[in-house]
């Protein structure tokens, strides 16, 4: 099985030097490309391989791309700027690519900068990836040294800069916008759409943001064509994938496979199944910021629409396994705590309703709530959804919430009833 992702990878030794790395057949893509391929041809072709934005969002990178104003009259400034702001609780797929094979995102983000014509390009990278920062920087400038970067790459008389920054940790950053105005060095807050960035984005001009793993596939798909990348996958979803699953099951890691493996083989499989004394109780397949899938839908293909249609998300692909012996409420309490601290506080349903959630949750949690609290985390879950919020971050903290009082209700009820936590 093709594995063009993580094939360089080997975490029990350093990545591949910018020599290994075009020995193994690095920077051939881009070597194409600036050969013989225009900026719209990259696009359609990116596009035709169905690459969705790995994310979370799901959409289309190529057609993404095609809305970046082109030609003479275009603003003479754009950037291309990767989201590496990995800080959705549950989620390490990005650090894998990150500190396994920088190179590789090096070279998609040099081919997706061509493709909209960027002047400048940066990393927007977590805090927390001290390592990652150091193989980055020392990428790039290997970069610059072999002519990759700078001025004239390869001859072809375009020109690219690239940057590292690292944020200072706030999970607002992920947000596209919010990330842009952390750039710009403001508050990290999110911005009214539109104008989207695609049009009007860092410093008001034509900016592309996309994820590490959706970056990483576009040499692979210059190299190989739309219909190799689409033939990796099990769905109508191009490419293959990064699942990671985190939890009480035995092998807990991070695996490329194709789009589309389900949930059970993913857990039972490749995570080993879960750990003797434990059993499965739920999960978020993609992130803390997903809605449970349960022993039901332990079948569901993991891609964008399959996961969609059980009443989910993908997301970032990366599974929380909850288990038989954790409480559900506690754990959601767990988010909700984070997703509060984590508010940048510019809309009011979020800067007040998550800590409200939060302080109900902890009260059931301890043994004090009251049988209208349900009521209340109910009508939250509601008012906090989409359409009610600047942003996607409450929205994304009530679908762990609100599935929870689906699928474990009784536990809500239970710790109620009995005026303590039955897991304690």
């Amino acid at each position: 099985m093709d594995r063009p992702l993580t094939k360089n990878i080997n975490l029990d030794r350093p990545p591949l030097s910018l020599k290994e790395y075009e020995k193994a057949g690095g920077y051939a893509a881009l070597r194409k490309v600036l050969k013989g391929m225009s900026p719209k041809e990259i696009q359609k072709l990116v596009q035709d391989s169905n690459l969705k934005g790995r994310g979370g969002a799901g959409f289309n990178t190529g057609t993404k791309w095609s809305f970046v104003p082109m030609g003479n009259d275009a603003p003479k400034t754009k950037y291309l700027i990767v989201n590496a702001d990995e800080m959705e609780p549950g989620t390490f797929k990005d650090r894998v690519l990150l500190e396994g094979d920088p190179h590789q995102l090096i070279e998609g983000m040099i081919i997706a900068a061509y493709a909209i014509q960027a002047d400048i390009s940066y990393v927007f990278l977590r805090w927390a990836y001290r390592k990652a920062a150091l193989l980055i920087r020392k990428s790039i400038e290997e970069a610059y040294e072999a002519g990759y970067l700078g001025k004239n790459i390869l001859g072809s008389g375009w020109n690219l800069d690239m940057h590292l920054h690292t944020g200072v940790g706030r999970y607002m950053c992920g947000e596209e916008t919010a990330l842009l105005n952390a750039l710009e060095g403001k508050r990290a807050t999110p911005r009214a759409k539109p104008p989207f960035p695609q049009v009007s984005g860092l410093f008001g001009k034509p900016t592309i943001v996309n994820n590490v793993e959706t970056l990483c596939c576009v040499p692979h798909i210059v190299n190989n064509g739309a219909d190799w990348f689409k033939g990796l996958s099990y769905t109508d979803d191009g490419g293959t994938k990064l699942y990671g699953v985190s939890g009480k099951v035995n092998k807990p890691g991070c695996w490329e496979l194709p789009m589309g493996v389900t949930l059970r083989e993913l857990i039972e499989e490749h995570a080993g199944g879960m750990m003797d004394g434990y059993k499965f109780k739920g999960a978020l397949p993609g992130g803390a910021s997903t809605d449970f899938m349960t022993i039901a839908h332990m079948d569901t293909k993991m891609d964008f629409k399959s996961v969609a249609e059980v009443g989910s998300r993908l997301g970032t692909g990366t599974v929380i396994v909850m288990d038989d012996k954790t409480c559900p409420v506690g754990f959601v309490h767990n988010l909700q705590h984070f997703f509060a601290q984590e508010s940048c506080g510019w809309c009011t349903p979020c800067r007040e309703g998550l800590p409200w959630v939060e302080k109900i949750l902890l009260s059931i949690e301890k043994g004090e709530g009251k049988p209208e609290d349900i009521d209340v985390l109910e009508m939250h879950g509601e008012l906090l959804g989409p359409g009610n919020t600047f942003c996607a971050l409450a929205p994304g903290a009530m679908e762990p919430l609100q599935s929870a009082l689906k699928y474990f209700r009784e536990d809500f009820e239970k710790h109620i009833h009995d005026k303590r936590c039955p897991y304690s």
